[in-house]
């Protein structure tokens, strides 16, 4: 059984003793609830900067920012961290400032709830009993395990499950690379995914209409925009952190520029920036899109020219040959092909937007330029999120809000970026991906799991299904992904997926479901490069601060410890240091950017910065179409695709970006039974779930559900109520916000709590997943997390 005691060496003993009680820097670390108080993170800034070195370091985490963020140690201890304050930051050189997530790092590190050992499972899986075993037992298990499930079932069935917890440069990469896919190449290679959590629909579907390579004006054009159309995006909580978008919101502002958001809440963003508000029921933004559409055609207001020139599909005279009448957007928006024009008065009745607002915002758009169009991620995280990610770039085209300064296609934000290398994995000689949405579906069905029935790409069908999960840096396997009582039941199974690996930090959800357990270590207990930006080109080195704590070991150590055992160890380091990797990672960046420094200049200052670009979207292919075609079919932007009709489903999958209604949408009869619909939006205080066991960022935003007033008061539900939210997957129980900052009919419950349920299976933190659908969209089979019914009661 687990042992609460660990050996360590007196050395590491005293730094640590230091750590938690030598100095006034240690604050509570503990989840909220946990009986654990510390000292504010205020009152210990000052005694914790004083005599000490400060080294560089990184956030390493799966936001829009990565920063700088400076480690003062002393004694071999890190007091505190601050972020960077270099440079003049003005517009052309900002500084890569950390948020509160970046500041609060401290705590993951001196966490004592860290793990600490290898451990093993000796009860069921998630049943919570565990046995302290050593490195060598443990490395002999898994290579034991890796070894059997390859030569019994073959190297499909081992899988590197979604993992973003880590993402940075040459050795630390959770998501499908570094020294896993590295190991498991050698090994024969492994099943990897296509997609992500974040923007499934979105990746999947805008090629279908720009092609690959697709991409968005640069933030740094913000200012440059008479007016900004914003659906559904909040930088002001989602990408705080690094040289950001809530900063070049705050330009476009202060310059003048006009900005609309249209999303079911008030927002950060809409509260520090909007100058008008359009809350809108979820999943039903192409249909506002639709009702804005048919007002600039039937006034007169779009931009003809531009459709003619640019754009195939929109009218009937620029369709593919061969396709019937009546497959056209502008048939469909007059209604030529349904009977249903989408008039102001069809949109509002779906979309609870006033006709008035509709007519107005259209001509409004229509009226000014330069217009910059952006959507977020959020509203493509629904069962018809594919087409509510292409229904907003209609309104650039009809507009011709693209290729000009101060526009945006209604596209994601690009921005310029800094060429690094990364440690070679080497070639995956198997070319089966699952959705990563769909390990699930590979894991009950097995054999049975395939390209028509579970969306599988490279192969028709899986042979034996996922036997093997290597899960590093991830909360995916539960906490992250849909209906988490189904899947749990479903890991509990182990003749389904009989070996799952764990490496982290901590004891996750979905480290309760692992048969081994490997502690990482932190970027704070090693070398390491990341790079990332969204006005400027980043790159970050992040020192070495301390000996690696307890008994951890890095993600490299541990595959090149299991390649030793399987025999691959020669090929697998090739006899190069870690940091001849990353000598050989930066000779990349410094091919590619003149400016950039030497290996010893970039280590000790640990931050290096492109200048400031202003991206124009497709500004080439607006100046010269036929010198600079689109990769699609056509060579232009596709309205209607041609190879979305053949796909023949012209309900669930239109050629066109139609509205879609949903099950579990808001004409669902269901809502008769769960009248709410229920999103779950990104918060502030974490990274998805890293953070949640932050006592500081609990306290900035405590975890509860959002809920209107007018709902609350229906149910006798006050601020600060304990409720319950309920459909036929789950129930969950957490504190309720009655704010006005939601729609009525809209609750909002804040995606990435630690999915905690008690002793009758409900959820107590406020786990969204514990009420989201295995269901998958249908294009995408993608992850349509923000489509549910419930209902919500006070307790």
């Amino acid at each position: 059984m687990l042992s609460k005691g660990f050996e360590i060496s007196r050395r590491s003993f005293l730094k640590w003793s230091a750590a938690v009680a030598g100095t006034s820097t240690l604050v509570g670390c503990m989840p909220t609830g946990s009986g654990v108080d510390g000292q504010s993170a205020v009152s210990q800034m000052e005694s914790s900067q004083l005599n000490t070195e400060i080294k560089p370091s990184i956030c390493w985490h799966n936001c829009g920012g990565r920063c700088q963020i400076n480690a003062h140690v002393r004694d071999g201890v890190v007091l505190s961290f601050t972020t960077d304050n270099e440079g003049p930051d003005t517009p052309d050189d900002l500084q890569a400032r950390a948020c509160s997530k970046g500041r609060a790092q401290r705590q993951r590190l001196y966490h004592p709830d860290r793990l600490k050992y290898p451990m093993k499972r000796v009860g069921e899986r998630g049943e919570g009993k565990w046995e302290q075993i050593s490195w060598d037992e443990a490395l002999d298990i898994t290579a034991s395990e890796l070894d059997r499930i390859i030569e019994q079932y073959g190297n499909d069935s081992v899988y590197i499950i979604y993992a973003s917890g880590v993402i940075a440069g040459a050795f630390n990469q959770s998501y499908v690379g570094g020294a896993t896919l590295r190991l498991l190449n050698l090994l024969g290679g492994c099943l990897t995914f296509y997609g992500n959590y974040s923007q499934a629909c979105y990746m999947y579907a805008i090629p279908y209409m720009f092609g690959p390579g697709y991409g968005g004006s640069s933030p740094t054009t913000f200012e440059d925009a008479e007016l900004m159309v914003v659906f559904g995006d909040n930088p002001a909580s989602t990408r705080v952190g690094g040289l950001n978008s809530t900063y070049y919101f705050k330009l476009a502002k202060k310059n003048g520029t006009r900005i609309i958001v249209i999303d079911p809440r008030y927002s950060d963003t809409v509260g520090a920036f909007a100058d008008e508000w359009i809350p809108i029921k979820p999943t039903t933004d192409s249909a506002l899109v639709a009702g804005m559409a048919y007002v600039m055609v039937t006034e007169g207001l779009h931009d003809q020219g531009f459709l003619d020139r640019y754009c195939i599909g929109f009218d009937e005279e620029h369709m593919p040959e061969g396709i019937p009448a009546g497959n056209s957007y502008k048939s469909y928006i007059l209604g030529e092909s349904d009977g249903q024009p989408k008039t102001p008065e069809w949109a509002s009745a779906i979309t609870g937007v006033p006709v008035e607002t509709i007519i107005r915002l259209a001509r409004e758009i229509a009226g000014t330029k330069p217009c910059f169009i952006l959507q977020g991620r959020g509203m493509q995280r629904h069962m018809n999120g594919e087409f509510q990610a292409l229904s907003v770039p209609i309104l650039a085209m009809m507009t011709g809000n693209i290729g000009k300064l101060g526009t945006n296609p209604g596209l994601y934000e690009g921005y310029p970026a800094v060429k690094m290398g990364s440690f070679p994995t080497g070639e995956n000689p198997v070319k089966t991906k699952v959705s990563f949405f769909m390990f699930t579906d590979a894991i009950e069905k097995g054999g049975n799991h395939t390209k028509e029935n579970g969306g599988l790409q490279g192969a028709e069908r899986l042979e034996n299904g996922i036997k093997f999960i290597w899960n590093y840096g991830g909360n995916a396997l539960i906490n992250q992904h849909s209906d988490v009582n189904r899947t749990t039941e479903l890991l509990k199974d182990t003749s389904k997926c009989e070996f799952i690996l764990g490496i982290d930090n901590f004891m996750t959800p979905s480290m309760e479901y692992a048969d081994l357990i490997l502690p990482d270590i932190t970027q704070f207990e090693q070398e390491e490069i990341a790079t990332r930006a969204l006005g400027q080109g980043l790159a970050l080195y992040g020192q070495k601060l301390v000996e690696p704590m307890y008994d951890c070991k890095s993600v490299y150590e541990i595959c090149s410890e299991l390649a030793k055992r399987l025999g691959v160890l020669e090929e697998f380091d090739e006899g190069k240091t870690q940091e001849e990797y990353l000598r050989e990672a930066l000779e990349v960046a410094q091919e590619a950017h003149p400016d950039f420094p030497s290996f010893e200049e970039f280590r000790e200052k640990g931050i290096y910065k492109t200048e400031a670009t202003k991206i124009i979207a497709y500004k080439d292919f607006v100046e010269d179409p036929a010198g600079n075609p689109l990769p699609t079919p056509s060579g232009k932007i596709e309205i209607f695709s041609q190879a979305l009709y053949d796909m023949n489903n012209p309900e669930r999958i239109p050629a066109i970006p139609k509205y879609v209604a949903v099950p579990e949408g808001p004409e669902d009869p269901l809502k008769d039974k769960f009248p709410i619909q229920c999103i779950g939006h990104h918060s502030k205080r974490r990274i998805h779930s890293t953070f949640d066991n932050s006592s500081w960022l609990e306290e900035a935003e405590p975890q509860m559900l959002w809920i209107n007033p007018q709902d609350a008061a229906a149910r006798g539900i006050k601020n600060g109520d304990m409720v319950k939210i309920f459909n036929d997957r789950g129930t969950v129980r957490v504190k309720a916000k009655v704010t006005p900052r939601l729609i009525p009919g809209v609750c909002s419950l804040p995606q990435g709590a630690w999915y905690t349920p008690d002793e009758n299976g409900v959820d107590i933190r406020g786990n969204i997943n514990t009420l989201t659908t295995w269901e998958p969209t249908a294009l995408a089979w993608g992850n349509p997390q923000h489509t549910n019914l419930v209902q919500v009661e006070k307790v």
